[in-house]
């Protein structure tokens, strides 16, 4: 996650992803959060009301950057596979690189199933990505004759393999081969 400004909001929102990147969502307190972001803990009520109000807005500015970064990109470039090749490559990048992305998704992914609100958040989330890829990818695409399958099915199973490799990575981030797990939606999508 990137700092898109100064503000105090800002500063809280990049430290409640660095901290609850690093220990997990349930282990961080608003306290942590406050001292990561030097500010007092007054004032992380004063912009987000509580911690689920945090989580909310965080998980906005994360999906926001992750879906411009993509959609950005795919606008210009002309062809499926080419699209294809970019997705692939950006996700290979953003899991090796930007594994606290995915390990702050991940565990939210976890808190969702116990928690309506989260639950809510992280369905839009992938809905909005889902459509992303589907504008982009899934209209236009020559599938493998092998495989019967709609072009949401197709978005299904492109953010799938996305998210199961992050975490295959994030448990052996030694193995780089485990990224190579992406190109098998090249398999799929031509």
């Amino acid at each position: 996650m990137t700092e898109g400004g100064n503000g105090t909001s800002d500063k809280i929102l990049a430290a409640a992803f660095k901290c609850i990147s690093a220990k997990g969502y349930a282990n961080v307190s608003m306290r942590d959060i406050a001292e990561e972001a030097g500010v007092v803990l007054s004032q992380l009520n004063y912009y987000f009301n509580n911690k689920e109000g945090l989580f909310k807005e965080l998980l906005k500015s994360v999906k926001q950057e992750y879906l411009n970064n993509i959609e950005n990109k795919l606008q210009n470039i002309d062809t499926t596979s080419e699209k294809v090749s970019f997705l692939v490559e950006y996700c290979q990048e953003l899991i090796k690189e930007n594994t606290d992305l995915y390990r702050l998704l991940l565990d939210f992914f976890n808190m969702a199933m116990w928690s309506t609100s989260f639950n809510k958040e992280l369905s839009a989330f992938f809905k909005e990505v889902s459509d992303v890829i589907g504008k982009y990818i899934a209209s236009d695409y020559s599938i493998n004759e092998n495989v019967q399958a709609s072009p949401k099915l197709i978005t299904r199973m492109v953010i799938g393999s996305i998210f199961g490799i992050a975490i295959q990575y994030i448990l052996d981030p030694d193995d780089e081969k485990v990224l190579d797990g992406l190109n098998i939606i090249h398999a799929v999508i031509k």
